[in-house]
């Protein structure tokens, strides 16, 4: 296990530290309380919880439960995030989207993680700027595969919940949460357990899809009505301030990537242009048409 993940480790049950034992020939993690074991060098420090009500109003309205943990290892399972958006349109809003969080991050940040890291494109991009970053996500297939893909001792990959996060309070300088909170059962904790283990002066970075008009559908194995996407809220410029912490956090919120210029292809016209000068250009754009696509929340900590 790498020393500066092993630095900040703690149990997400009791916070208590976290040592590495071998037993029959394996490696795990014990607090002396509970242990967690490895897969491919990769830890899985996902506690077990015999009372979890992870439902949303969706799951209570249509009596139906929501096991989290499960859905979104078959999620990995079933859907592969490493694959490239097809259409060059998509290919270049991403990029933007990338970007974007990326001028979100401190120069002088030390330590990222990456909640929810997905293809890993945040270890590709700031292991080679000389920061330290750890992949996380819920499911077991993405890390293990990110972090096979971006080796080095300035990268560890975890398995983890972000509503029982495995890491001492004040441990990141930035975390980024990138299309994620969208799809979590309660954003207000999500953001309440990430804002814990960043340190003072350090900040989170989220983005979501912006004001999305969440669409249902008829799922063909329960007959119950599912949302596209697995997008359980839809977040705002005003409804945003319901979900932040107050008291000990400044935040920031900007919109850009216009629906109707991507879904033309007319972005592909702004390709050349130097972020800060697409920024602008993107800002008038949705000055005028008023559809931006993407929305990101910087909160700084106190």
């Amino acid at each position: 296990m790498k020393p500066f993940l092993k630095e900040i480790l703690a149990d997400p049950l009791t916070g208590k530290d976290l040592n590495e034992e071998i037993k029959d020939g394996k490696s795990f993690l014990s607090s002396g309380e509970s242990s967690y074991a490895f897969y491919e060098d990769v830890p899985v420090l996902i506690p077990e919880l015999e009372n979890k009500n992870s439902n949303t109003n969706l799951h209570s309205q249509f009596h139906s439960d929501f096991d989290y943990v499960t859905h979104y290892n078959e999620d990995a399972d079933h859907f592969d995030y490493f694959k490239e958006e097809e259409t060059s349109a998509g290919k270049e809003e991403v990029r933007r989207l990338h970007q974007s969080i990326i001028h979100h991050v401190p120069h002088n940040a030390k330590l990222i993680l990456d909640v929810g890291c997905g293809n890993g494109w945040v270890a590709k991009y700031f292991l080679a700027k000389e920061k330290k970053v750890v992949s996380m996500d819920i499911s077991v297939k993405n890390p293990c595969k990110v972090l096979n893909e971006n080796p080095g001792e300035s990268h560890a990959a975890i398995v983890a919940d972000a509503y029982h996060l495995p890491f001492k309070e004040n441990s990141f300088d930035s975390i980024i949460a990138s299309e994620i909170m969208e799809h979590v059962y309660d954003p207000k904790l999500f953001i309440a357990s990430l804002m814990k283990c960043l340190k003072p002066g350090g900040n989170l970075i989220i983005t979501t899809p912006y004001n999305e008009k969440i669409e249902y559908f008829l799922c063909v194995h329960c007959n119950k009505p599912t949302p596209k996407n697995a997008h359980l809220h839809s977040f705002n410029e005003k409804n945003i301030h319901d979900f932040i912490p107050s008291g000990f956090h400044d935040f920031t919120t900007e919109k850009f990537s216009n629906k109707y210029f991507v879904r033309l292809r007319l972005n592909l016209l702004m390709s050349f242009l130097p972020y800060s000068f697409w920024k602008i250009k993107d800002g008038f754009i949705n000055a005028i048409f008023k559809k931006p696509m993407r929305f990101l929340i910087d909160i700084k900590k106190k």
